[in-house]
């Protein structure tokens, strides 16, 4: 017998992810929202992750499609695909929903979800995060938090290019 495990259900369209994210408010729960590239899942990612979970009752997660990977990162990148991305993201308990998403910045897509929480790793300033003063100015909030020193994607890949 051949079963689809639960994590394969948690990303969605954008439509989906709106009826999802409205049905919980709906209900009093929280909705927070973190993106990202996520294309080597490392201890950094997870404890960013964890620590978003923390501020609601359902994380959403923004995930950058591979075009929108190559404009941030260079055409080297994404070394893993959207799919296969996503896939990784959606195994993790902490996560409750993925999107991808094809634009350079998810502000289409906080727009459309409106969280209660918005947050962003601390190399971000409440000036320079896409979709913070939208978020604040429908009764929500902004959460920086801090980053693991010495842990990013673009560190692994320069010490795996050494090797």
């Amino acid at each position: 017998m051949s079963r689809v495990p639960l994590h394969y259900n948690k990303i969605y369209s954008l439509a989906k992810a709106k009826i999802f994210c409205d049905g919980a408010k709906l209900l009093g729960r929280t909705i927070a929202f973190t993106n990202g590239c996520f294309d080597i899942l490392h201890a950094g990612h997870i404890h960013s992750l964890m620590q978003a979970a923390s501020f609601a009752d359902y994380l959403f997660v923004g995930l950058n499609s591979d075009q929108s990977t190559k404009l941030l990162k260079g055409n080297e990148r994404p070394f893993n695909n959207e799919q296969d991305r996503a896939m990784v993201l959606s195994a993790l308990t902490c996560i409750d929903g993925i999107t991808i998403f094809n634009n350079e910045t998810p502000l289409q897509l906080i727009n459309t979800l409106m969280p209660n929480v918005l947050v962003k790793g601390g190399d971000y300033t409440i000036d320079n995060i896409v979709g913070a003063k939208e978020v604040i100015a429908a009764g929500g909030k902004v959460e920086i938090i801090n980053l693991i020193n010495g842990l990013s994607t673009s560190i692994i890949s320069q010490k795996i290019l050494r090797l």
